[in-house]
């Protein structure tokens, strides 16, 4: 008599961290450095002398980042602070870009 063994493997899940994605501010003619600095205080969580540094980069390089977040997150404060410029009348533009 011949005897059958099963054995289960147990399915190994891997959990992948969640990609990173950062939120870059362009420069422009027309949106205020003050502006931009409210943003980055009250949309992204920045103190005064952190925003101010950005603020600067964004002006002199005419590029910067405000922050790194998952894309959930990152999307949605994009969305708020171009809701903001709009309401204020500022063509600013901000974009989403894998980190």
């Amino acid at each position: 008599m011949e005897t059958n063994v099963v054995t289960k493997q147990k399915d190994k899940v891997k959990v992948k961290k969640p990609k990173n994605y950062k939120v870059v501010m362009y420069n422009d003619d027309y949106t205020t450095m003050e502006f931009v600095i409210n943003i980055l205080v009250s949309v992204f969580n920045k103190k005064l002398i952190e925003a101010e540094k950005i603020m600067l980069d964004v002006h002199e390089k005419g590029r910067g980042v405000a922050g790194i977040y998952s894309y959930d997150i990152a999307i949605t404060k994009v969305g708020t602070a171009m809701s903001m410029a709009k309401e204020q009348g500022f063509p600013f533009k901000l974009t989403v870009e894998e980190a």
